[in-house]
């Protein structure tokens, strides 16, 4: 199993660099070329919601990006560590009070899109921080003719 791990500040400008890491690596690993676009547009939307969850909460850390090759399948995993409340911890996050309503709808849409891209995704969250998993098939490189 080949990871690549990526780190990057939490600023937009470096969503695009993490995107085209990822395709990059996608490709090496044997994900089909007709599903890298919808690889680069999932990460992109996953690091751009890590980057709006780490400025929202006055993050400093970095967000983590972790590329995994294993024997059929390519995984992309993007963490950070804003805290995460559990839908209905929070009655006063959806009275629209000081914006929070917007920002639970902006990430309740992102998570929607990421989904729409990805058969294969997994959300989890917590206090300490919150982690997308995806993962696509890859193909084997075919055997070398002599």
């Amino acid at each position: 199993m080949a990871t690549v791990e990526l780190r990057f500040s939490a600023l937009p400008e470096h969503v695009r660099t993490a995107r085209l890491v990822a395709a990059a690596v996608a490709r090496r690993a044997g994900v089909d070329e007709a599903v890298l676009d919808e690889v680069r547009l999932a990460v992109g939307e996953a690091c751009t919601r890590a980057v709006g969850l780490h400025q929202g909460a006055g993050i400093s850390a970095p967000v983590r990006v972790s590329l995994i090759e294993e024997e059929k399948l390519f995984s992309i995993e993007v963490g950070d560590e804003a805290p995460h409340t559990v839908p209905g911890d929070n009655p006063g996050a959806h009275d629209g009070a000081d914006g929070v309503d917007a920002e639970t709808e902006e990430d309740e849409m992102g998570l929607a899109v990421i989904s729409g891209l990805v058969d294969d995704v997994e959300v989890t969250a917590g206090e300490n921080g919150g982690l997308i998993r995806m993962s696509w098939p890859t193909t084997p490189p075919a055997a070398l003719v002599p």
